[in-house]
């Protein structure tokens, strides 16, 4: 089938310049597919829109009412077509990225503010979630994504890397004792977070390849990591969170990592995710570029 937008701009030359051949050459065609293309738009749309002889072509009365719809409507083409080129090309548009609650909300969104001053003309729209969204169907330009990668049509960057700490307050553990061991942990309120394959029902994995799983309970689990922060610096029990969720509370004794006798999962390393397109508008690759330079020897990478 031939393309209704070609044939609609074959019309609109031929009709500018009176006649096919004409038409043809403004487009590069022969006069044949200028014609063929003419036939197929008075076909699909069964009315007569140019009356053609060998000496002249002229319009219908259907023809001159169309033909004003058809500049509108290319003219509006060629304009949408010449704003996404701009992006690919130029800063500006916005551009939404999905992150994760807790790390885009203490490493993410403080680098924002530079990026805006760089790149005025990109409007930024955070989606903070700590569940797993599809970026692709979902309409994200980007998003963070932390642990081992899945198999994925997606593309990514790595970032930095990001390890596991099995924490607790110093209150918590003058009250209940300090765990050695990870059998330990079954004598403990421990804290779950309830997104995590490493956490799952009634378990707490370790070994590198979390192939070591160990019975643990507690009086809480939520869906954020800050949440189980709070609970635990509050002395409520233990928790088994990544570096970027505890860091600061170790540094300032508010948590106490606890070395066991098995160790921890290793998390793997944090990445910045996008589709798999050559051509990513600018504001995209601008975007990843920014973040790739602000995390070189972050305490985040």
């Amino acid at each position: 089938m031939l393309d209704r937008f070609v044939s609609m701009r074959v019309f609109v030359q031929a009709a500018t310049h009176g006649s096919l051949s004409a038409a043809g050459r403004v487009m590069d065609m022969s006069p044949a597919m200028a014609t063929k293309h003419m036939d197929a738009l008075e076909a699909r749309l069964g009315v007569k829109l140019l009356h053609r002889t060998t000496r002249k072509l002229t319009l219908t009365d259907a023809g001159t009412e169309f033909l004003e719809s058809c500049r509108s409507i290319l003219q509006e083409l060629d304009e949408a077509e010449a704003e996404v080129s701009v992006q690919r090309t130029e800063a500006v548009g916005r551009l939404r990225m999905n992150l994760p609650h807790s790390f885009g909300t203490r490493f993410i969104a403080p680098l924002l503010p530079e990026f805006s001053r760089r790149y005025p003309g990109i409007d930024v729209e955070v989606g903070l979630s700590d569940a797993q969204h599809d970026l692709i169907r979902e309409g994200w330009d980007l998003g963070i994504r932390i642990g081992h990668l899945a198999d994925s049509s997606l593309k990514a960057r790595r970032l930095g890397n990001c390890q596991l700490y099995v924490c607790a307050s110093p209150d918590y553990l003058a009250r209940h004792g300090r765990p050695r061991r990870v059998a330990d942990l079954a004598e403990h309120n421990c804290l779950g977070y309830t997104l995590s394959p490493l956490q799952g029902k009634g378990t707490w994995a370790f070994g590198r390849q979390g192939d070591i799983k160990v019975p643990v309970h507690g009086n809480l689990t939520a869906n954020n990591g800050d949440a189980l922060l709070a609970a635990a610096v509050g002395g409520q029990g233990i928790i088994y969170q990544p570096d970027f969720i505890v860091d600061r509370a170790i540094a300032k004794g508010e948590l106490v990592s606890l070395e066991l006798d098995q160790p921890l999962v290793e998390l793997g390393g944090l990445y910045v995710m996008f589709p798999p397109d050559r051509r990513l508008p600018a504001k995209v690759r601008l975007m990843i570029d920014f973040l790739v330079e602000q995390f070189v020897g972050s305490p985040a990478g």
